[in-house]
């Protein structure tokens, strides 16, 4: 994974998956902290994670929402593109190895915090980081993203990490907890 300012010397002519971008990355991580955290504060690596992973692979979150809230709209939410940026089984249930990269990454701009209390991190977004995170929720190319994270919040804002890695277990112990340690969680 590379930042956009390490690409300048990579020929036009190669394609480009925004899954090689860091901040790809750090922008769907500051929206994720703004809209579904709680007052731009994400408490805990594990709560993070799996939120993310809802709005990465919406057929699952669908599914779950579904499962936990069955008079909600389901179909609501834009499934039917493609994970742009796989996830993988780890011993919490799914996560993507680049998230202290990019966690670091944002913290090294002042746009995060990342303090840790009691067994856990708190992830807050910083003021820059809030306006950063407003102004890219703002864009275009930011829209599906952003109502797919607003209906992740509805629907699993309030859970803890614990509650929603045992949400996802039970659900997809196929595709995800049956996984090795490591392999990549196909759509």
């Amino acid at each position: 994974m590379k930042s956009l300012s390490r690409l300048g010397t990579r020929p036009a002519s190669l394609p480009l998956a925004a899954d090689d971008v860091l901040e790809f990355h750090a922008a769907r991580l500051l929206l994720l902290m703004r809209i579904c955290g709680t007052a731009g504060r994400m408490d805990g690596l594990t709560k993070m994670a799996k939120l993310d992973f809802f709005t990465r692979y919406p057929d699952f979150f669908e599914a779950a929402r579904a499962a936990v809230e069955p008079e909600s709209q389901s179909g609501s939410v834009d499934s039917s593109e493609a994970v742009e940026a796989s996830m993988v089984r780890h011993h919490y249930g799914p996560w993507d190895k680049r998230y202290y990269q990019v966690l670091a990454h944002l913290e090294a701009r002042r746009l995060i915090t990342v303090s840790k209390f009691k067994n856990s991190y708190q992830i807050a977004l910083t003021t820059e980081g809030a306006e950063m995170a407003k102004a890219l929720a703002k864009r275009p190319s930011f829209a599906t993203l952003v109502e797919r994270q607003k209906a992740v919040k509805k629907s699993f804002g309030g859970k803890s990490g614990t509650a929603l890695k045992n949400l996802i277990y039970k659900l997809f112990d196929e595709e995800v907890g049956k996984r090795t340690l490591g392999q990549v969680i196909m759509k």
